[in-house]
């Protein structure tokens, strides 16, 4: 919609994982190099954590998309699933053949043997899991069965965790204390800063192809930092309705009123919408805005 105001290639502010938009901040970067050190390693578990929308996902797609040659990656999005249908998730990844109503044991040999034909390959196997903290109990406990699985030098399969600070509570369970034991490296993704997101917006706005000045006042920076509590997900919600605002109004740089609107508009963990015909009205500028400005060109 407002793209060829500005002069963007794109919308700078999709809450689509892309990889081209990944922002080095100090915890994105540390967070990544803490994967890279830990893959290395080859072992144990590997846990990362952070709230919801500070970008988990973004990170391990980056993560998979940084790694050598010499790894192979298994990535199952949503690990909400009991024992058996993890295995089988496992061994699509792995491109592994099986029969038709395969039992539980030949399941796990075909697993098994795939893994060391990787390692005879010299591949590193790396499961990674997203949304961890929904795994059940059982689930997690065979997977840290599978981890035994090891040649002389390095294990068979390394698991990396990605989830919401609720993965913690759910590892302290008595049953899997063991795997607990077991995770080497961990890191906890946390907020942006209110310098990271002028950088942050700055960022994903040269991805997207501005070359203009200015285009977040300082103030709107500001404002944007307040209402999303440095989580990037709300500042892409937050930027792009203030965006849509600006284009709408003819302007071309957004305001702290801007920032202000959409954040009404945006509900967030720590403040419900209080006004919902507010909600509904700020939407409608939008798009009353947008539809009187494209009329007048």
């Amino acid at each position: 919609m407002y793209s060829k105001h500005f002069g963007l290639r794109e919308a700078p502010f999709s809450i689509t994982p892309d990889t081209s938009y990944f922002f080095t901040s100090p915890h994105s970067q540390e967070a990544l190099n803490t994967l890279l050190v830990a893959a290395k390693s080859g072992e144990g578990f590997i846990k990362i954590t952070g709230e919801v929308g500070t970008g988990k996902t973004l990170l391990c797609r980056k993560f998979i998309a940084t790694i050598g040659p010499e790894f192979v990656t298994a990535y199952i999005p949503n690990p909400y699933l009991e024992p058996r249908t993890l295995m089988l998730a496992l061994a699509d990844e792995l491109e592994v053949t099986l029969e038709k109503d395969v039992d539980q044991h030949q399941l796990l040999k075909s697993i098994t043997q795939r893994l060391m034909d990787l390692a005879r390959e010299g591949k590193q196997v790396l499961l990674l899991l997203d949304e961890a903290q929904a795994i059940p109990t059982e689930s997690l406990e065979a997977l840290r069965l599978l981890t035994n699985l090891e040649t002389e030098k390095r294990k068979l399969l390394q698991i990396v965790l990605f989830g919401q600070p609720e993965l913690n509570q759910h590892l302290q369970a008595t049953a899997i204390r063991q795997l607990a034991q077991r995770i080497t490296f961990h890191y906890h993704l946390g907020p942006l800063t209110r310098d990271d997101i002028e950088y942050y917006v700055a960022h994903r706005l040269r991805v997207a192809g501005y070359t203009g000045g200015r285009l977040f006042h300082r103030a709107a920076i500001s404002r944007l930092y307040k209402a999303s509590g440095g989580i990037p997900r709300l500042v892409n919600i937050m930027a792009n309705k203030s965006l849509m605002l600006c284009f709408g109004e003819g302007k071309q740089q957004v305001t702290r009123r801007h920032v202000n609107l959409a954040a009404n508009d945006t509900v967030t963990p720590s403040r419900r919408l209080r006004w919902p015909w507010m909600a509904a009205g700020v939407s409608l500028l939008i798009a009353a805005c947008g539809l009187t400005w494209a009329l007048t060109k």
